[in-house]
């Protein structure tokens, strides 16, 4: 999930898989949006999803933004919104839907009870967004060490330590010998060591496959016996996230429109030599633990929803609402190729957060499993652009 949220989380710009990771949590707090505004024309809503899709989204949504303080502030576009009025927002969005409004009428619906916020976009001059996509990978593990399983996804280890400095800012590390605060262990000084031992969880067979399992932040695992686990996210080293994608384009290894896992996974399978050094680049590395039933989680607690949840950067944009995206898809054919690309107008949820999901201009959608999942996830570095809906008015807001 982008390392996508407790599923997840993860980011570059050259390939849509390497992205996504972290719990947010807005109780109490307040934070600025100064990289949303009103646009002076904005789009036309309608939706080319699945309702019941959106239903499970909202849902999910609203348990979220329920648990929190209801004079918890949002500020968004320069206005405040308590964590009630965004609750509010979202209980009013449902209410139409459930009416099941024709395009036309939803559109007019929407523009005539809700403020419309758009993200800012990649640059000063423009609103475009970098669109990527996360997926949730199925692969065949192991829980013991045994060949061709060789290659493990590691629990929390106990020497890890979570620190909040005066600011308010999480770090992570550990106690050395001499009982100081250090950085966490890098990728290099993990992988080939023993420092992880005992805290292997399950073995996969290929090792760039456990590290596309460190991209996306969770998973599912087939094991021997036919059964299927949830595996997810649960903290991480404290390292910033590195693109491999976008290391091999900078060394001008491919070029930028080729740089998807695919042309990734096939160049470390031609150059088998450099493999040790283009998966250290990313110094992040990701700690797992079994899940449930749920699926994979967002950054927030609650289930991600496919084709329906997004990750965006919690810290310019409002999580908790409900928004709206424009942008791009891909078609598969008959042999799971991608034969071509069309719109995509859909009202989504940003309910994740990932290392590489920075600033207002990239946003990562979710797309859940399967051949047309990994697919997206793989190929989507779209064009595309973000919108927020907002009740107008807050009926509760003297009680």
């Amino acid at each position: 999930m982008p390392e996508c949220s407790s599923a997840r989380k993860a980011a570059c710009q050259t390939t849509a898989l390497l992205f996504i990771a972290a719990m947010i949590s807005l109780q109490g707090c307040s934070y600025q949006h100064p990289v949303i505004f009103q646009p002076q024309n904005p789009p036309l809503f309608f939706d080319d999803g699945d309702p019941a899709s959106l239903q499970t989204a909202l849902s999910h949504q609203y348990r979220f933004i329920s648990s929190l303080e209801k004079d918890t502030t949002v500020n968004i576009g320069g206005m405040p919104y308590t964590a009630a009025w965004l609750a509010e927002s979202l209980a009013a969005f449902q209410e139409i839907i459930d009416l099941e409004p024709t395009p036309l009428e939803l559109d007019r619906i929407i523009h005539e009870n809700f403020t419309i916020y758009q993200a800012g976009g990649r640059h000063k001059s423009g609103a475009e967004m970098l669109v990527t996509g996360y997926y949730e990978p199925l692969v065949s593990g192991s829980l013991t060490h045994s060949p061709p399983f060789i290659h493990p996804l590691h629990s929390t280890p106990s020497d890890l330590v979570e620190r909040t400095t005066a600011s308010g800012k999480k770090v992570i590390g550990r106690i050395d010998d001499g009982g100081r605060f250090q950085p966490y262990w890098r990728r290099k000084e993990i992988e080939g060591t023993d420092l992880l031992r005992d805290y292997e969880l399950v073995y996969l067979k290929d090792r760039f496959e456990a590290f596309l399992f460190h991209v996306q932040g969770s998973g599912r695992i087939r094991l021997p016996d036919g059964s299927v686990r949830s595996l997810q996210y649960r903290t991480n080293n404290g390292h910033s996230y590195s693109s491999i994608g976008k290391l091999l384009v900078d060394e001008k290894k491919m070029l930028l429109e080729e740089a998807d896992t695919n042309a990734i996974r096939a160049y470390l399978r031609r150059n088998p030599a450099e493999v040790s050094r283009i998966l250290n680049h990313n110094r992040r590395f990701i700690f797992f633990g079994w899940g449930g039933d749920e699926g994979p989680k967002g950054s927030i607690g609650v289930p991600l929803t496919a084709e329906r949840s997004i990750a965006i950067d919690k810290e310019v944009l409002p999580m908790g609402t409900v928004a709206f995206l424009v942008t791009r898809r891909p078609v598969l054919d008959e042999n799971g190729e991608i034969s071509h690309w069309v719109p995509l107008h859909r009202f989504v949820v940003p309910q994740d957060s990932g290392a590489a999901i920075k600033g207002p201009g990239r946003v990562d959608l979710f797309w859940g499993g399967g051949p047309l999942a990994q697919a997206a996830a793989g190929a989507m570095k779209e064009q595309g652009y973000l919108y927020f809906l907002i009740k107008n008015t807050f009926e509760a807001a003297n009680d």
